[in-house]
């Protein structure tokens, strides 16, 4: 019986990956013949290779990316994470993504210049953060950056660097956290009574 169910299991489809992706108006996918799909949309083109195996199939507006049955194993397994990927971009390219974080202690500022971050952190010198390509950084007042862009790993990889500048410690919470984050605070040494 046992083995009756691992024989099963084996050739299951991803829930994730059989799931369609519905295509908003202005966006268009191809796939060319090497596996390479690419996703248009008004906010600009994205790309990513799919692995052998794994073909997408685009009808009405609808796209379904199909695992073959003979495969491996170890690209039956990529079926979910390609198809997020591809839906991902389809999300990217019309409305995009953004990332909000905020910086908290006495004399932390952010300013806007020309592209680019200019962070005072607390540190004997200025911190610039220069704005990487397909990434734009928004102010707001002193203490708040949003990062947006199109690919959803490039602005979630951009905010956790700006947040490595000045991690937010432990003590009192100072430093650079997202938005709505939770910092544990630890209790600080009591003095002597």
């Amino acid at each position: 019986m046992k083995t009756e169910v691992k024989e099963k299991s084996k050739y299951n489809v991803s829930r994730i990956g059989k799931s369609p992706i519905e295509l908003p108006a202005g966006v268009s996918v191809k796939c060319d013949s090497s596996n390479l799909v690419t996703v248009e949309g008004p906010k600009g083109k994205l790309s990513q290779q799919l692995p052998e195996g794994i073909t997408l199939k685009n009808e009405n507006n609808i796209v379904e990316l199909i695992c073959d049955a003979d495969v491996v194993l170890k690209i039956r397994v990529q079926h979910g994470l390609m198809r997020t990927l591809v839906s991902n971009m389809v999300v990217g390219v019309s409305n995009g993504f953004e990332k909000v974080l905020e910086i908290v202690g006495v004399g932390y500022r952010v300013t806007l210049k020309d592209k680019d971050l200019d962070l005072a952190m607390g540190f004997s010198h200025p911190c610039v953060f220069l704005a990487p390509a397909g990434i734009a950084f928004t102010v707001e007042g002193t203490n708040r950056i949003i990062v947006k862009g199109i690919d959803k790993q490039l602005v979630g990889q951009v905010a956790a660097n700006i947040r490595k500048i000045r991690k937010p410690e432990p003590y009192k919470g100072k430093g650079i956290r997202y938005q709505n984050e939770r910092i544990m605070l630890k209790a600080g040494k009591s003095g002597k009574k």
